[in-house]
C-alpha cells in the first residue's frame, strides 16, 4: 500500500530525477502552461483507449500512450510549480482531465477484455477514488493519495497487460488487470474514507 503523501501533491520520485528537470525546464522556456499539459493527457488517453479497442497489433501503442498520459500528469504539475506557471483554474485542470483520461482508458480496456460491464464499474469506482480524495481535502486534512489503487497503480497495470497481451491469445491480461483495477479501486475508497473518518474524529476531540 501506499503512504499517503504530504501536502497536496502526490510524492513522487522521478520529480527530481535529471531528465525530467530538464524536460521540465524545457517545456516552461518554451511557454507550454501547465493546463495546456493536463489538456494533452486526454489525447494521449483517447488515442490509448483506440489502441486498446482495436487491439491486434495494437497493444504495445497502447501502453505507450497510457505512459504518455503519466507524463502530462507529471510535467503539468512540474510546470505549474517548480516554475512558477500555477494559474486560477490550475485546480480544475489538475482535476477533471484525470477523471476523463481515467475513464476512457479503463472504459476501453473493460471493452478490449470482453467485460465492458467491469470496465465501466472500475472507471465509477476510480474517479469514486479521487472524489474521497478530494473530499478529505475540503475538510481540511489534505489529499489522501494512499493505495491500494491509486492512479499510478491502475495506470501501470494496464501497462503492463497492454505489454503482456501480444503473447496470450485469450485476453485475461486485461482482464486481470481490469478486475484488479475495480476491486482495489474499492479498496482504496474504503482505505482512504477510513482513514478520512479518522481525522475528522482527531478534529472533534483537539482541544
Amino acid at each position: 500500500m501506499t503512504p499517503p503523501a504530504s501536502g497536496d501533491r502526490r510524492e513522487l520520485r522521478v520529480r527530481g530525477s535529471a531528465w525530467a528537470q530538464r524536460l521540465a525546464r524545457a517545456i516552461a522556456a518554451r511557454g507550454v502552461s501547465p493546463n495546456q499539459i493536463s489538456v494533452l493527457s486526454i489525447a494521449f488517453a483517447a488515442a490509448g483507449a483506440l489502441a486498446l479497442w482495436a487491439g491486434g497489433g495494437w497493444w504495445l501503442a497502447a501502453a505507450a500512450c497510457i505512459q504518455g498520459r503519466l507524463l502530462c500528469n507529471l510535467f503539468d504539475g512540474m510546470v505549474a510549480v517548480e516554475h512558477g506557471k500555477q494559474t486560477p483554474l490550475g485546480a480544475v485542470y489538475n482535476e477533471f482531465p484525470d477523471r476523463i483520461a481515467d475513464s476512457l482508458l479503463i472504459v476501453a480496456a473493460g471493452y478490449a477484455a470482453g467485460w465492458p460491464a467491469l470496465g465501466w464499474f472500475g472507471a465509477l469506482a476510480a474517479a469514486l477514488t479521487a472524489y474521497v480524495r478530494v473530499f478529505g481535502a475540503s475538510c481540511g486534512l489534505g489529499h489522501d493519495f494512499r493505495g491500494p489503487m491509486a492512479k499510478q497503480h491502475r495506470m501501470a497495470l494496464l501497462t503492463a497487460a497492454c505489454v503482456l497481451q501480444p503473447f496470450v491469445a485469450a485476453p485475461w491480461p486485461l482482464r486481470a488487470a481490469v478486475a484488479a483495477i475495480a476491486v482495489g479501486s474499492v479498496l482504496t475508497c474504503v482505505t482512504r474514507t477510513r482513514a478520512l473518518a479518522r481525522g475528522l474524529n482527531g478534529q472533534g476531540s483537539a482541544p
